[in-house]
């Protein structure tokens, strides 16, 4: 049986992003998948980094949870909104204090490299966009899932990564956002 976590970035409880991952939700329920749910947005936490890795932070223990949940899946999927074209800032604080080293990547001794900590796990990541997805890679090189998929995931051993654009927002209406639920759902049930 699959185990996902479903990661909500988004820090409105009202967005579309929630309409999302409820989707998601369902219809990897309805495949037969276990789903566990991390909302940052509800998660006590400091988002800064204070000291980068020189000196090491204590993990709130709305984190030390959310570490343990990701540790239990095999497959992450990652829903947020692209805002200046990268993610929002609480979701970058959320990757920033849990992503550490020892924890999702070790650095080898006197090396240019790492231990990639969380080999095995596969991701999705959903995004909103108020662009065409073709217009964001092509124009701007898509740097929230540059940031994403390359330097954070795979960096962390976590492959393959795939990348689903759901936009335009602020010209959709409520048809064709139910259409992109449905997608999202079928995205799930589909995930093998």
């Amino acid at each position: 049986m699959k185990k996902i976590v479903v990661i909500n970035g988004h820090p409105n409880k009202a967005s579309f992003n929630f309409g999302i991952a409820k989707a998601y939700r369902k219809g990897a329920l309805d495949s037969g998948a276990e789903v566990q749910e991390i909302v940052i947005a509800e998660l006590q936490f400091n988002t800064n980094l204070q000291f980068g890795y020189q000196k090491k932070m204590e993990l709130e223990p709305d984190l030390i949870k959310a570490w343990e949940i990701i540790q239990w899946a095999d497959h992450l999927v990652w829903v947020h909104p692209i805002w200046w074209g990268g993610l929002p800032a609480v979701t970058k604080g959320f990757i920033d204090r849990l992503f550490l080293p020892g924890f999702a990547f070790k650095y080898k001794k006197d090396s240019l490299w790492w231990d990639k900590l969380l080999k095995g796990k596969t991701a999705h990541i959903i995004t909103t966009i108020d662009q065409p997805g073709w217009y964001y890679r092509l124009m701007y090189g898509r740097p929230s899932v540059n940031q994403l998929k390359k330097s954070t995931l795979e960096f962390c051993g976590i492959k393959p990564v795939k990348v689903t654009y759901i936009g335009i927002i602020k010209t959709s209406d409520e048809k064709q956002r139910q259409k992109w639920l449905e997608k999202v759902k079928k995205l799930a049930r589909n995930l093998k």
